[in-house]
């Protein structure tokens, strides 16, 4: 795994954390929900991505 994700995971998370708060100040708690999500859908599509090189290095590994 590569530091640089880490770092990228953590960055969106700040970016959404301080978008969902401004939203919430000024009274737009659905659009808050929205970045919410819209935040966490990007985080878990990168995870995938990673999962998927694992399996697939898992695969060439042990010949399945």
């Amino acid at each position: 795994m590569n530091v640089d994700l880490i770092f990228r995971i953590a960055a969106i998370g700040i970016l959404v954390a301080v978008l969902n708060q401004l939203l919430i100040r000024s009274g737009r708690e659905e659009q808050a929900m929205m970045t919410t999500l819209a935040g966490l859908i990007v985080v878990l599509m990168m995870v995938v991505q990673e999962i998927d090189a694992l399996f697939q290095s898992i695969k060439s590994i042990f010949g399945l």
